[in-house]
């Protein structure tokens, strides 16, 4: 089961952070900042998954992006590693290139396109033009 999903840059500034079980605020604040230091501070040629605490990170970097999934030890970390590349390729989609200002002044429908792709922590759809019907109808009405 996924815990969270974490979207932070190089400066470790959290972008987009969604939690599917319930955390105190202020844990996580501590969290985010110990997640983030032990995927920033890896280089390229270590492995995307890191054992932290009781569950596991997987990680993937995008330009100046990181996506960090904190999942539980039952889940599979490379269909979490190939959901953030499904994330992304469903960003790009939609914003033609997606870039980091995207997602800041964007933010309500990327969280419309996580919530597609997940719910109560389990992956539920993968299929990119069904991840988008919902965000199009809504463009379709705002124009009208």
């Amino acid at each position: 089961m996924i815990k969270f999903f974490l979207m932070v840059n190089k400066q470790g500034q959290t972008r987009l952070s969604k939690y599917f079980e319930h955390v105190e605020i202020h844990k996580r604040t501590s969290l985010e900042a110990d997640v983030i230091k032990s995927c920033l501070s890896r280089t390229k040629d270590e492995c995307s998954f890191v054992e932290y605490k009781d569950f596991k990170l997987v990680y993937r970097q995008y330009a100046a992006l990181f996506i960090v999934i904190g999942v539980d030890e039952a889940e599979n970390e490379l269909a979490v590693y190939e959901l953030v590349h499904n994330f992304v390729e469903v960003l790009d989609k939609y914003f033609s290139r997606v870039s980091e200002l995207d997602i800041m002044f964007n933010l309500d429908k990327v969280h419309i396109i996580l919530d597609e792709m997940i719910l109560n922590g389990r992956i539920v759809e993968t299929n990119k033009s069904r991840i988008l019907a919902p965000l199009l109808v809504l463009d379709k009405m705002a124009e009208s």
